[in-house]
């Protein structure tokens, strides 16, 4: 691996074969979650649609790929720790708590208030310390603090081990779905989903596009690859799509996305609107940051004048009452998809 330096700090470039010996690594510990298709909505569209369901993977999101793998990397080096610390918007909080309870580990987790509260609740079943900040910058502060004091930091994006995790959601999908699709469209938060998707894309399909989703109201990384410097929010973005309220990319992640094809930038009504849709046709449960890639899916497919084969990654399905309800409050269900 070469070593690459962004502001004098330094980070190893992972080759895209790490994606390959991640998945050998992880398999025994996660599902293979299927590949499903809507007939009536590839015939609405014009196009064919290939989802990759991580709603049905450990703990209900992609999130545990990368947390089971960061473990696993520890326990293969002989630095399995005691206790691990971690901050999040949600799924990587019972990820990384789901994670260390395979090995006993403790793990303490520090969530900004404005995280879905079946989130915390799930977090805590699996037996972690929750404990909640008023800011997510706040939440990553202390998360500092304890990993100086000791803790193993499981970061939610900016580590190797995350993003290699990650990146086997796109992996298995190539390697199931037989003929390779035009284009793959993931959810960006911290970018660690979408950077081990362009590395899994470059080993097993290089003709292959890459693009990232973004809320129009959370659209950091959007700014930061058009300018081609990192831009940070101060706070996080009020988006429903609560799985990408992070407030930048790290400089790894960067590293990676700006390799990709472009980004999308989706409304809140088009978010909601793809989380009733999906729900409805697929028949499973769909969060807002899983529809928000269906939702660029969309606007980047009406621009295309030939038929595409596209991957969605759907990224999870813990969706809270009170978020359902605030979707459910317009009937998204009466216009077609088009």
């Amino acid at each position: 691996m070469h070593e690459y330096k962004y502001d004098n700090e330094p980070f190893n470039i992972i080759q895209p074969e790490e994606i390959a010996l991640t998945h050998k690594r992880i398999v025994p510990y996660i599902h293979r979650t299927p590949l499903i298709t809507s007939a009536l909505l590839n015939n609405w569209l014009g196009h064919e649609i290939i989802f990759k369901a991580e709603n049905f993977q450990k703990i209900g999101a992609f999130k545990a790929r990368g947390a089971i793998n960061k473990i696993l990397s520890l326990k293969e080096q002989g630095k399995l720790p005691e206790r691990v610390v971690a901050f999040s918007a949600g799924n990587h909080s019972q990820a990384v708590a789901w994670a260390a309870k395979q090995f006993g580990i403790d793990a303490t987790i520090f969530l900004p208030e404005i995280v879905s509260s079946i989130k915390i609740q799930a977090t805590k079943a699996y037996g972690a310390q929750v404990i909640i900040t008023k800011t997510r910058q706040q939440a990553e502060d202390r998360t500092a603090a304890l990993a100086k004091d000791g803790a193993c930091l499981v970061h939610a994006y900016d580590d190797d081990a995350i993003i290699t995790g990650q990146g086997t959601a796109a992996f298995e999908a190539l390697l199931d779905m037989g003929k390779k699709p035009d284009a793959i469209l993931a959810a960006c938060g911290g970018g660690g989903l979408l950077s081990g998707t362009y590395l899994a894309t470059a080993l097993l399909s290089p003709a292959t596009q890459v693009f990232g989703v973004e809320p129009k109201i959370a659209n950091d990384a959007t700014n930061s690859y058009n300018a081609g410097k990192l831009y940070r929010f101060n706070d996080s973005p009020n988006t429903i799509a609560d799985g990408v309220r992070t407030l930048s990319l790290s400089p790894r992640t960067f590293h990676y996305i700006q390799n990709i094809d472009g980004f999308i930038e989706s409304k809140e009504s088009e978010i909601c609107y793809w989380v009733q849709w999906l729900s409805h046709l697929l028949k499973i449960t769909v969060e807002p940051t899983a529809a928000l890639a269906m939702a660029g899916a969309h606007r980047w497919l009406a621009q295309q004048t030939a038929k595409k084969r596209i991957l969605v990654i759907l990224s999870g399905g813990n969706i809270a009452p009170d978020v359902q309800q605030q979707i459910l409050q317009e009937n998204h269900l009466a216009t077609l998809p088009s």
